[in-house]
């Protein structure tokens, strides 16, 4: 790898990684999810890299995808375990990093299991090992804690301005056969639960991602297809990050209504634990080197 793109993906890892712990830090009782995922977003803007996604901060059940909305009032309950997930890039060079928290203190077990798969499956990394070999010592290390990988959620290849550009590190010990390659990028992000072993998709969704331009009708969803082709890229984005460029929330929807359906916009809805059984989930970043991998997120 270039000397200056590797500097890129670590600036970009230590940056995420720093917001997303700063981030764990006010997770408590009585505070406000929106006001954690700001914080993690506006502390990778300020240290001068980008959004590489919205910072999610997904409770108890919901493994992945939940980012508050711009009027959101939940707020952590004493139960909850959560996950903060976040993204930074630099000239698109990404870092993918996320932490676990359970704030009613019985449910360390399952917190360690998501950690300890992540570690296993880091030290276990070499150019010419493959996906479905990580994914099974990721699955041991799970059930050995006595409980069950996510199974349809996986970590996954990263490229400049593509955070899932293909290469999934799977949860269990199956699926399509990618063979490491030295210089390659990859966010191993093992997800354990209580529950089914699975994710399905809920009713709310607050992430979109570009997809590509399409003719469309309406003259607002002209103008946001533009603002977000030239802000995001293939980026996913929060709506409530176009809230500030677009006034009107009425409107706002309606765009985005018609981008979805146009499929110029693709949306990334809440995923779910199938049996509504609390998930646990570890991220690191990494780059595949001679000897092994390099934590680019630390």
């Amino acid at each position: 790898m270039e000397e200056d793109v590797l500097k890129k993906y670590e600036k970009a890892g230590k940056i995420a990684r720093s917001a997303v712990m700063e981030g764990i830090g006010m997770v408590k009782p009585g505070a406000k999810l929106l006001d954690v995922a700001r914080r993690v977003e506006s502390r990778i803007l300020e240290a001068g890299a980008g959004l590489a996604f919205p910072a999610n901060v997904s409770l108890n059940a919901d493994a992945a995808h939940d980012t508050p909305a711009y009027d959101d009032e939940r707020v952590f309950g004493e139960k909850d375990v959560v996950k903060v997930d976040a993204g930074a890039h630099v000239d698109g060079y990404i870092g993918d990093t996320a932490v676990c928290v359970d704030l009613s203190g019985e449910r360390s077990g399952l917190v360690e299991a998501s950690e300890a798969a992540l570690e296993a499956a880091i030290a276990a990394i070499r150019p010419g090992g493959n996906t479905v070999e990580i994914g099974g010592i990721i699955e041991a290390e799970i059930r050995k804690k006595g409980f069950k990988p996510v199974e349809n959620l996986t970590g996954h290849r990263v490229e400049q301005y593509s955070l899932h550009a293909g290469g999934e590190i799977p949860n269990v010990k199956r699926g399509a056969k990618t063979v490491f390659e030295e210089d390659h990028v990859y966010a191993i992000e093992p997800f354990a639960t209580e529950g089914g072993g699975s994710v399905v998709e809920g009713s709310y969704v607050e992430i979109f991602g570009f997809e590509g331009k399409v003719p469309v009708r309406m003259r607002e969803s002209r103008r946001l297809m533009t603002f977000v082709e030239n802000n995001y890229k293939t980026l996913p984005f929060a709506e409530r990050w176009l809230r500030k460029e677009f006034k009107s929330k009425l409107l706002l929807e309606s765009a985005l209504r018609e981008l979805v359906l146009s499929g110029a916009f693709k949306q990334y809805p809440v995923l779910t634990d199938i049996e509504k059984g609390v998930v646990s989930q570890a991220e690191h970043t990494i780059l595949i080197e001679k000897d092994g991998a390099k934590v680019l997120t630390k």
